[in-house]
């Protein structure tokens, strides 16, 4: 992979800076009488990976539709690279790469006449496309695929050529929609170690996921998003601490004995019944030692904070449609 990387030409990034590549101020998409974006403000800052999570029905789809054009903001101000895009859609749109959460490749084409018809819509000339679109392929693991049919590649494959897509206009921004979806854990990761080379040549990305892991191993900050507005915002790390701390203890078929020592602790925990969460948010030795002594063999598991589980305490553990 490292080898593939440098084929592909450096970025004309400065690396991680200040100035705001993107800036949502009030931000607002509504569908008739209902507020899909309720007035949400961000910064996504050059060079880093920024993430939009949330539950089904959050906004996250909406948001980013708004950041390429492709939907209009209702109301707000939005400006990309420092300008709007309503002022100067085409230099703007041109200075972006979009991975959708959809694989809308042409069935009747071959892998890389999908990537050479893409290049046609930025007036990329055909010697330099075919260029850039061989080295994307080599970096991406698909170089011997080139004249596969889409419908011969696996959900992986396919997920890696949307994504070389997406780069062939050599962007400034990359605003990724649920990227790995579907994919199975070997492919996720290969998709993940892809994203992390280019974050490491400057790339400025917007992400949006349902995967925890995928958000806290590529965001450098995130905004968690329910009912089109934003709950909470900052590193991954920082929500962690600020929401569940350290460490958790997850406690199984809890006793009468457990459940009065917590109670008398006024411990932070949520009760689910047969199973009980734990926060340590106080980093508290004493605690820790008191809850393993109560438990009973087997019945406790003793685990790092996780950004799963600040997203389930913000948003809770129901269902959504």
């Amino acid at each position: 992979m490292e080898d593939a990387l440098t084929d592909l030409p450096e970025t004309n990034q400065e690396g991680p800076g200040p100035d705001p590549v993107v800036e949502a101020r009030d931000l607002r998409r509504s569908f008739g009488a209902f507020p899909a974006v309720a007035g949400i403000s961000f910064q996504v800052r050059r060079g880093e990976c920024f993430g939009l999570l949330g539950p089904n029905g959050a906004g996250k789809t909406s948001t980013i539709r708004m950041l390429y054009g492709y939907s209009p903001k209702s109301g707000g101000e939005l400006r990309i690279f420092g300008r709007t895009l309503a002022e100067h859609p085409r230099p703007i749109k041109a200075r972006i790469g979009v991975c959708q959460q959809e694989d809308n490749l042409d069935p009747d084409l071959d892998v890389l006449e999908n990537l050479l018809t893409f290049a046609g819509y930025f007036d990329i000339p055909r010697d330099r496309a075919e260029r850039r679109a061989r080295q994307l392929l080599k970096f991406f693991a698909l170089e011997g695929r080139a004249k596969a049919g889409v419908q011969e590649l696996s959900g992986g494959m396919k997920r890696r050529l949307v994504l070389a897509r997406a780069l062939l206009n050599e962007p400034e921004l990359l605003i990724l929609d649920e990227p790995t979806t579907g994919l199975d854990p070997q492919a996720r990761h290969q998709v993940w170690a892809r994203l992390e080379a280019l974050k490491g040549e400057g790339l400025t990305i917007v992400l949006t996921s349902h995967y925890m892991e995928e958000a806290s191993r590529l965001c450098d900050r995130l905004v968690i998003l329910d009912g089109g507005r934003i709950l909470e915002q900052g590193t991954p790390q920082g929500l962690i601490r600020r929401h569940v701390g350290r460490e958790v203890i997850e406690v199984t078929g809890p006793t009468a004995q457990m459940r009065h020592l917590l109670a008398d602790r006024k411990v932070d925990l949520e009760d689910l019944g047969r199973r009980l969460i734990v926060y340590n948010q106080q980093d508290d030795a004493l605690f820790l030692e008191l809850v393993g002594k109560h438990c009973r063999e087997g019945g406790c598991t003793l685990r790092p904070g996780t950004l799963e589980d600040v997203f389930l305490r913000l948003t809770g553990r129901e269902l959504r449609e």
